[in-house]
């Protein structure tokens, strides 16, 4: 499953990266997501989703990608409730006006089964989503940061939009204890797309 995962990245990024550079970001991702992940299963196709994200941003911190969306990376702790809804509303309301990213300090081994429920109510659906540290090329590569409760941990590079948006920490809540925070989410979200200059259908 990895070699058939290192042949499509090697397909999306002919050109630009070499074989070796694809194959080190595939098997890193899966190291990483080994030592966390206890169902096997989805290792590969998550190994394979964070590669190509690391490889796009490569891409574009090296000025390789003629791509210049505007890029956001939500920060947590465990990217397990509130970066993952962050993540989710923005690219529900953005469409693909804009990217989005998500990663935690101390990234967990699954989202939030109550984050999943309330933001079904809503109609947005990040159960295929899982939890995923930040690298130096993700942070690099992004226009605007939003740090939500990692402290000192959270990554600072200059040139950057910081925002540090004060939410509690969802895990452990029920969903009816999530909604308020995700509903104030939602409106941050929404400010910060205009704040990018991206139009919400």
């Amino acid at each position: 499953m990895l070699r058939a995962a290192a042949a499509r990245l090697q397909r999306e990024f002919d050109n630009v990266f070499s074989t070796e550079t694809i194959e080190r970001f595939l098997h890193t991702s899966y190291d990483d997501f080994a030592n966390r992940f206890t169902v096997a299963t989805w290792l590969p196709l998550f190994a394979e989703r964070f590669a190509r994200e690391r490889l796009f941003a490569l891409a574009r911190v090296e000025g390789k990608s003629a791509d210049n969306r505007p890029i956001v990376l939500f920060l947590c702790v465990h990217n397990a409730g509130r970066s993952q809804m962050a993540m989710g509303f923005f690219l529900a309301l953005a469409g693909d006006r804009a990217i989005a990213w998500s990663g935690g300090s101390e990234p967990g081994s699954m989202v939030n089964p109550a984050a999943i429920e309330a933001m079904a109510e809503v109609g947005i659906d990040i159960s295929g989503e899982f939890p995923k540290p930040w690298t130096d090329e993700i942070v690099r590569a992004a226009d605007a940061i939003i740090t939500m409760g990692c402290g000192d941990a959270c990554p600072i590079f200059p040139g950057k939009k910081y925002e540090d948006w004060v939410l509690e920490d969802p895990g452990g809540l029920e969903v009816e204890s999530i909604r308020p925070i995700r509903d104030e989410i939602k409106q941050r979200v929404s400010n910060l797309l205009a704040e990018l200059g991206v139009l919400i259908p």
